[in-house]
This record gives C-alpha cells, sequence and structure tokens, in this order.
C-alpha cells in the first residue's frame, strides 16, 4: 500500500504527496492536483487582474487585484517591506467548485495511470488518491452536492515556495457546505485579503529632489523634498467571487515620513535625526527656490567633506502607514511599511567649483 506523505522539497503548490511517480515530476514522489499556483498575470495602475487558468498541473488562485499594483514576485517594483518580523501570508486556503475539483482531480489520475512511462506503483498510490474523493469518503466528488458548498484547497505564493511558512497549509482538500465556516485558521477572508493586497502594493520610485542637484558643496546645506503630487496615498483591493463566496477588502498605504541617510559620517541632517515628517498638505520638505540661500531647510543634508572624485550613496526612505477595510468588517491597521532607493551626490569643494 502507498500513503500520503509530505515532501518538503517540492517545488508544487501542494505540500501533501504520494510516494510514487508522475509525468510531470519525472521521478520519485506524486503530487495530487496542485492548488496553488499564485500568479494572476502583470500588475497595473488601476487595472484588474485576474486569472482563472491553469499553468501546467496547478490551478492558480482565484483571487484578483485592481489598483496600484504589482505583479506577484516582482522585485523590481516599488514593494512595501513591513516594519518588524510581520510578513503578508504565504499560503491559505479558498474555495473551488466541485465541478472543478472533480475535473482536476481526474486530469491528474489520468495523466499518470495513461502514462506508460509510470511504473505500477505510481499508478495505484494516484488510484489510492483519487479513490478517497471518488469512491470513499466522499462520492463522486460531491457534484451531487454542487449547489450545496465548494471544495476548499491550499494556496500558495508562488514567489514563496521556499519559505518554509508556504507549507504550513497541509490539510488536503476538504468540502465545506456554504454557509458553514471553515475549520482552519487560513481559510480566506477578507482580513487575508487585505494582508495579500498588501503584498501587492506599488509605490512610486522614492527619489528626492535636491538643490543643489546635480553638484553640491562642502558646507552648504542642500534643500530636499518630495513631490507631494507623486507621494500620495496608494490603494490595492484584492477580490474573490465565486460560488458561494463574493468578499474583497481594499489596503491603503499613505506615507507618513523621510529618512534620509547620507552615505558618509561626515555630514549633517536637518533635522538632525534625519526624519522629515509629512505635513498637513501631504508635502515633505520645501523646493528651493531664489533667495533662500541662507536659511536652514527644514529637510535637507550638509556634507562636511567632498566626495573627492566619487559620490555618496544618499538613501531615501519612506516609510507608510498601511490601513484596511473589508467586507462587513471596518477593517484596521496593518504593520507600517518602508521603501528606499540611493541616489549618487556629488559633493566638491567651494573653491573647486568657482573660478
Amino acid at each position: 500500500m502507498h500513503s500520503l506523505t509530505r515532501d518538503n522539497s517540492t517545488t508544487f503548490a501542494r505540500r501533501w504527496t504520494v510516494v510514487a511517480c508522475t509525468a510531470l515530476l519525472g521521478c520519485v514522489v506524486f503530487t495530487p492536483p496542485a492548488w496553488a499556483g499564485f500568479d494572476p498575470g502583470g500588475g497595473s495602475q488601476g487595472g484588474t487582474t485576474a486569472t482563472s487558468k491553469r499553468d501546467g498541473h496547478t490551478i492558480e488562485s482565484r483571487v484578483s487585484f485592481s489598483g496600484s499594483t504589482r505583479s506577484a514576485g516582482d522585485s523590481s517594483s516599488s514593494a512595501v517591506t513591513p516594519v518588524g518580523n510581520w510578513s503578508p501570508p504565504a499560503c491559505w486556503y479558498e474555495p473551488i467548485s466541485a465541478q472543478q475539483f472533480s475535473k482536476e482531480m481526474e486530469d491528474g489520475y489520468n495523466q499518470v495511470v495513461n502514462d506508460p512511462s509510470q511504473p505500477d506503483y505510481a499508478k495505484e498510490a494516484t488510484g489510492e488518491y483519487r479513490d478517497m474523493y471518488k469512491n470513499g469518503k466522499y462520492k463522486n466528488y460531491n457534484l451531487d452536492k454542487a449547489n450545496e458548498g465548494n471544495w476548499w484547497v491550499s494556496t500558495q505564493d508562488p514567489s514563496r515556495l521556499n519559505d518554509p511558512a508556504a507549507w504550513e497549509c497541509s490539510d488536503l482538500p476538504f468540502w465545506v457546505k456554504n454557509g458553514d465556516t471553515p475549520p482552519v485558521k487560513q481559510a480566506i477572508s477578507p482580513e487575508i485579503l487585505a494582508e495579500l493586497a498588501y503584498n501587492r502594493i506599488k509605490l512610486p520610485d522614492t527619489k528626492v529632489s535636491l538643490a543643489p542637484a546635480d553638484v553640491t558643496k562642502v558646507n552648504l546645506p542642500t534643500w530636499a523634498w518630495l513631490d507631494k503630487a507623486t507621494f500620495k496615498k496608494v490603494s490595492v483591493t484584492a477580490s474573490l467571487n465565486v460560488p458561494g463566496l463574493n468578499i474583497q477588502a481594499t489596503t491603503t498605504a499613505e506615507p507618513v515620513s523621510l529618512k534620509l541617510e547620507p552615505g558618509t559620517p561626515d555630514a549633517e541632517t536637518f533635522p538632525s535625526s534625519g526624519e522629515c515628517a509629512f505635513s498637513s498638505d501631504h508635502s515633505i520638505g520645501q523646493a528651493y527656490a531664489k533667495g533662500m540661500a541662507d536659511q536652514t531647510p527644514p529637510c535637507g543634508i550638509e556634507y562636511l567633506r567632498s566626495s573627492g572624485n566619487g559620490t555618496f550613496p544618499l538613501k531615501a526612505t519612506i516609510t507608510w502607514a498601511i490601513t484596511w477595510t473589508g467586507t462587513g468588517t471596518p477593517g484596521g491597521t496593518l504593520p507600517d511599511g518602508t521603501f528606499g532607493k540611493e541616489q549618487d551626490v556629488k559633493v566638491q569643494e567651494i573653491q573647486s567649483v568657482n573660478h
């Protein structure tokens, strides 16, 4: 007899595996129909990203995203980094219909048993797994109860498959009647949708305007500010609309402060903490204007030595306050997030630029 076991090394969406082989893996371990692959396409500003397509032998999440979104696993975009040890969920459970579940199970079964390269024990183990839902505890995938409930299956964020947290949703697919609460902690909910949306927020590029712009001077205050038209609230809405369940949540990020790190200890910041707060009109710092040379900038830097033939890596990091609202709940707050970027600053002695 072949048994179900857990496999921590497989990169398939399902953690539970059957000791056998598959046409997909080509060796040793059979993974029953995978219930994840969570990349609903590319991100967009103001557009909707949705999917129910298959990729190989995986079923992608039915969660869709709209607003200021980035695609899953897109490290090139401006992603929020949570403050502290918190992170968005790497796995969760969500419902699929009896018809969809039946099709995926049968496709997986036929793929293995009709493959002449598969050994007998692989086909036997695949059959045992199928029988649990077709001829065992459940009958014919509960197709005769299709209007009464859904199958709930685990789903993973594919960008975090190497994270042990992605495999904590290890329960096999289970049936839940419409209106009943799934008996697992990670069942999809408005709060989980909000946390998933957190991970999809696309922030504006953190580039600070400086005056002087190209080359600053030793012992000369350099003014720093952000464009308030660019740095404003951004939101992402995550939605799940399937038979028996229609929920959504909107997660909003609002800039609250800017931290300046000059890139050298031989510099002073304004204010001295290096933390420039956003004002009530959502601006930060003040744009330099003619006649302000003798003033101290509300947000800025003064370099105390030249950068020589090189530059100093000025790092600007914005802290964003994160809130959410969702279906049937006023929502609340999520951990603050940050996003920062370096920009090169050339500093010269005064006499080297005045002739």
